[in-house]
């Protein structure tokens, strides 16, 4: 992996892959700040372990996948990364389902992503924006697969009951931060 080829540099990583490693933080925690915030550590400690990038086509997924882990462990430490209320936000869409994102309206995708306990909209995120299966996501958060799948049924159900505007909305209850 050489300093020159700018795939594999920190310089270039942060030209090809800072939209979606920000969009990625600003999912997550609903804060453009806290997003911000996120967005430059992921990157800090992709350089500090860039060895670690053996093939430069698996860059994104391994931004992301820095980037999940601190939002993750500072979720279980309780600090930072609270959803605040929204500014924007693109749709995410079933990939399979474009028909429905042009009724989508942006800031009340945020809201109802906000209102997921952070295990849930971890779960959603990973499945929409990176595109990972249920056992990669299990296999990532180190959880069973029927979690995963009961996570993002569950997320998927209250996203849509939002959004579409049903009375009934799921319900979560408060413990820890699931």
């Amino acid at each position: 992996m050489g300093g020159a080829d700018e795939a594999t540099d920190i310089a270039g990583l942060v030209v090809a892959h800072h939209a979606a490693v920000y969009r990625y933080a600003y999912r997550l925690t609903g804060s453009t700040v806290d997003a911000e915030d996120l967005t430059q550590q992921a990157f800090l400690i992709a350089q500090e372990n860039l060895a670690q990038l053996a093939d430069a086509r698996n860059a994104r997924q391994w931004l992301l996948s820095i980037l999940r882990r601190l939002f993750w462990a500072q979720q279980k430490r309780g600090s930072r990364f609270k959803p605040q209320p929204p500014k924007a936000l693109e749709d995410l869409a079933d990939p399979q389902s474009a028909r429905c994102e042009s009724s989508w309206d942006p800031e009340r995708l945020q809201q109802a992503l906000d209102e997921l306990p952070p295990g849930h909209r971890l779960v959603i995120v990973m499945f929409y924006f990176e595109e990972l299966s249920y056992r990669e996501i299990a296999a990532e958060l180190d959880l069973p697969l029927g979690t995963v799948m009961s996570r993002l049924s569950r997320a998927k159900a209250h996203l849509r009951a939002k959004l579409l505007g049903e009375k009934k909305v799921t319900v979560f209850a408060p413990r820890g931060i699931r």
